[in-house]
């Protein structure tokens, strides 16, 4: 077995929030390739850590220092360690970092990723390095290309950052800035590049991903026209996009959902809140009759598309109708799966100054409950509901028993079954057990 070289630097990446840092964390690994890098499972190894951070969940940024607590141990052992924050909370946070945890050398926002290995050798002379501005230049055709490595058959590709939708909760807005698009000819190049590594599923990805309006031939390109184009692709077999603004669910991307058999039959599309008030308070700019309409006309477009969604309760104001508004909804529309939290304020956004109106935390956490307990009823009947289907499975790896091969259906159901079946194979497979995460299936012959 061959030594790794003497001169290679180990880089250790902890990931944090949702699929956009996860490819975030791929394209920063790429970009300190360059610099000699090769990532390592453990922090104990490594000559660097980035932590990849996010500020949408409760108390984020304290999460953040608290991990960096862990370090200060390994810091003192080796002098030489170079640790960096990235991401929402570094976008977020910026100098407050570095003065709160004197021992992190870099921090880097999520728009300059690309200028890691400058910052990198900026740390590595002994200077504090920091960059959070909103560059100009396409981060993503500054960042290294690809290495050529085989890749699992399910990818993200971000093709959309950003929102301007600017919902009273949210900070994604201030930590990652005003929508843009990237063109599609480098969207088409990394999608080409992806299947050629054994990629057959891919994700797009964009804090408001139905907003898409990329230059393309002859224009601006909206995501259905994408898609479409995507779907042309040899070797590309299914198409999912994440996470949609019911503002921008146009005609076209509707009818994409009826008529492109490589786009899956799952959409995840939030809603937040089943009250009217509470909607407008939100900022959100739709109620709940237009949503269930919404629902209602993509039901028409792809009849057994699985639905998926995000609640807060607790919101500032939230009175016990309004909560029970949000479960008529839920009731009403009938999820697949969704993704429920108790609202939890962000400094500097508007919801946070409605001190006065918090719902108590006791209350918020009680709604919760409720709620979590609806959606896990509805999530067990879907499931349930699958017995006895014939659904198309991606396999992706080995399960935890011998034999067994675990993959997602189109609907983005976990699926196993005990035979002889390679990762990345598309096989058709009978479903004849359902599970409290996962259906059980026979292969198809």
């Amino acid at each position: 077995m061959s030594e790794t070289p003497s001169n290679t630097k180990k880089l250790y990446i902890k990931t944090y929030g949702c699929q956009m840092n996860v490819y975030d964390s791929e394209r920063m690994a790429e970009a300190l390739g360059g610099s000699g890098y090769t990532e390592v499972s453990s922090p104990e190894e490594a000559d660097m850590i980035l932590l990849n951070t996010c500020h949408i969940r409760e108390k984020a940024a304290e999460k953040v220092y608290s991990e960096l607590g862990r370090y200060k141990d390994l810091k003192i052992a080796n002098p030489d360690l170079k640790i960096g924050v990235a991401g929402c909370v570094a976008q977020a946070e910026g100098e407050e970092i570095m003065r709160r945890q004197p021992m992190v050398d870099l921090v880097v926002g999520p728009q300059s990723y690309h200028r890691l290995p400058e910052l990198e050798a900026k740390a590595g002379h002994g200077q504090k390095a920091l960059d959070t501005d909103f560059p100009e230049e396409d981060k993503f055709e500054k960042l290294k290309s690809r290495p050529k490595a085989k890749r699992a058959p399910a990818a993200f590709l971000t093709v959309q950052e950003g929102c301007d939708k600017f919902c009273a909760f949210c900070v994604v807005p201030y930590t990652r800035g005003a929508e843009v698009s990237r063109p599609v000819d480098r969207i088409l190049t990394e999608a080409r590049d992806l299947v050629e590594r054994g990629v057959r599923e891919i994700t797009l990805l964009g804090q408001n991903v139905n907003a898409y309006h990329g230059a393309g031939e002859g224009g601006t390109w909206g995501l259905a026209r994408l898609i479409r184009e995507l779907a042309k692709v040899d070797g590309l077999e299914r198409i999912r996009f994440t996470t949609s603004h019911p503002n921008d669910m146009e005609d076209d991307l509707i009818a994409a959902h009826g008529d492109c058999e490589k786009l899956m039959p799952y959409l995840h599309l939030p809603v937040q809140s089943g009250s009217d008030k509470i909607l407008k308070a939100m900022n959100r700019k739709h109620t709940a009759e237009e949503y269930l309409r919404l629902i209602e006309r993509i039901r028409a477009a792809r009849p057994d598309i699985a639905m998926s969604g995000d609640f807060i309760v607790g919101f500032p104001g939230e009175t016990d109708q309004d909560f029970e508004d949000t479960m008529s909804l839920v009731r009403e529309v009938g999820y697949g799966s969704a993704f429920s939290f108790k609202y939890s304020p962000r400094p500097g956004t508007p919801a946070a100054e409605k001190g006065d109106k918090m719902v108590d935390p006791d209350v918020a956490s009680e709604r919760l409950h409720r709620l979590q307990s609806l959606i896990t009823e509805q999530q067990h009947a879907f499931q349930d509901a699958m017995v006895g289907r014939e659904v198309s499975v991606l396999f992706e790896r080995k399960g935890r028993l011998p034999g067994q091969m675990v993959g997602k259906s189109e609907y983005l159901h976990a699926v196993h079954v005990t035979d002889d079946v390679a990762v990345g194979d598309i096989q058709r497979v009978r479903i004849i057990e359902s599970g409290p995460n996962s259906l059980g299936g026979v292969l198809l012959r």
